[in-house]
């Protein structure tokens, strides 16, 4: 995908962290960006906020949408393209997650996790690419380290990103003859709200979400006939234990 501008992107979770990070990105380059949270004016505020601070390069807008729920995915497409008439990018982001000994880790916080983390995903995915078909265009997943390196405390965390990890392999496999393709980006710590944390300058170590968005946007400029389909990123210098 060479020339970027006016090129519309959809970002799943883009309010914060990882999601806005890789929408700020996107928007320098030119590019339009619809971003998505379960509540509206979260959406909303974040798209404005994206807007002024952009420069007028791309334009953000900001929609209700849940992952868990396909048909709230197939809504979420169908506004971005009555916005900007196509999809180009879709980057399935939103995600949470739940850690506790299998003791302790209850029945609803495993379904949340899997719900949200890799059937969101599929429903991101199936909901956008007919659209993406059209424009040969490009998904990528935001798995994680956890994707291919348990712990103790992970089995939701692990089991969904171990899941989408391979979900989004084979899926690169599916649709590359379309001319879609697909990445999955593993990072390892990322300074962002996740699992209720608050970013400080204790977190100047990890990676941040800048770095996330400089990665999807050298991807997207990447020459058409390579592919890099699995992206494993962490902290050049972690502190020592």
């Amino acid at each position: 995908m060479e020339k970027l501008t006016n090129k519309v992107a959809l970002i799943t979770g883009g309010t914060k962290g990882i999601g806005r990070g890789i929408a700020e990105s996107l928007l320098q380059l030119g590019m339009n960006v619809a971003i998505t949270s379960r509540t509206v004016s979260a959406a909303e505020n974040a798209a404005n906020e994206l807007n002024k601070s952009n420069s007028g390069k791309g334009e953000a807008i900001g929609i209700k949408a849940d992952v868990r729920d396909y048909d709230s995915q197939k809504e979420a497409v169908e506004q971005t393209l009555e916005k900007w008439g196509s999809l180009d990018v879709l980057v399935a982001n939103a995600g949470l997650g739940h850690f506790g000994n299998i003791e302790d880790l209850s029945v609803s916080q495993w379904e949340e996790t899997i719900s949200t983390n890799l059937t969101g995903v599929f429903y991101s995915v199936k909901a956008a690419l007919a659209a993406l078909k059209k424009s040969e265009g490009y998904i990528f997943t935001i798995s994680s380290l956890a994707g291919t390196n348990f712990f103790a405390g992970g089995s939701a965390y692990n089991a969904s990103k171990f899941g989408l990890t391979g979900f989004t392999q084979a899926l690169m496999l599916d649709v590359r003859d379309q001319g879609i393709k697909v990445t999955t980006i593993m990072p390892g710590s990322v300074a962002t709200h996740f699992a209720g944390h608050e970013p400080s300058t204790e977190d100047d170590w990890k990676i941040q979400s800048e770095d996330l968005g400089q990665l999807v946007s050298d991807l997207l400029q990447m020459h058409p006939r390579t592919l890099p389909s699995k992206v494993e990123v962490r902290p050049s210098k972690p502190p020592k234990k």
